[in-house]
């Protein structure tokens, strides 16, 4: 299997291109940390748009922890939506979830004090949003920014994602009023196969996209 893609920023400007129309719209671009956020970053540079983070964590399934059981989208309260599918196959107890909402929980606490400095999230009501990611495997974490993203009331909300399985891209499509996706490989497997180089970020690097020389929108 060949991969579709150089890195995550030639994928921003890919999206770029296809969201050009945006440009005039002052959108906010919104980016899942962390491996949307270079991503994210070269939109933003492309529409003269603000790049703000929503931070959502998935909440894996303890003794399988790459598969999604649900997702926990920040706010206040914060969202937790329940992967139905995964819950009707590998059910968890309440304590056990509860435990793992605490930790996923810590975790956007963290990451929002070390990336956003005690910055308040940008208004999302009203404008037109784009929810940016590195890509898509089953759905769980953009589901869940998704529905969070509407009850805020955006104008329009628009995805956009480098790759996606086509299946996963048919279920979120009534959840936005426009998606964007460069690929859709099969077999998919895993993001990372369709990219050349899809290294870990760690909190440096997403601090690096995040400075205003690199994000001036």
């Amino acid at each position: 299997m060949r991969p579709v893609l150089p890195n995550r920023e030639e994928a921003g400007r890919l999206l770029a291109e296809r969201l050009g129309a945006y440009r005039d719209r002052a959108p906010l671009v919104l980016a899942l940390p962390r491996g949307g956020v270079p991503v994210a970053a070269e939109i933003a540079r492309a529409l003269h748009a603000p790049l703000d983070l929503l931070f959502v964590r998935k909440v894996g399934v303890p003794w399988q922890p790459e598969l999604a059981y649900a997702a926990l989208v920040e706010g206040n309260p914060p969202e937790l939506v329940i992967n139905e599918e995964v819950a009707r196959y590998e059910p968890l107890e309440d304590s056990v979830l509860a435990e793992a909402v605490r930790d996923e929980t810590a975790e956007i606490e963290r990451r929002r004090r070390i990336y956003m400095a005690g910055r308040e999230p940008l208004e999302v009501a009203g404008r037109c949003v784009i929810l940016v990611d590195d890509g898509l495997a089953t759905g769980t974490t953009a589901r869940a920014a998704l529905q969070a993203l509407r009850r805020r009331q955006p104008s329009r909300l628009v995805l956009a994602v480098p790759v996606a399985p086509a299946d996963t891209l048919s279920a979120l499509r009534p959840l936005v009023d426009e998606l964007v996706c460069l690929a859709t490989p099969e077999p998919f497997r895993a993001i990372g196969l369709h990219y050349d180089d899809f290294h870990q970020l760690d909190d440096e690097e997403v601090l690096e996209l995040l400075s205003p020389q690199k994000n001036p929108g």
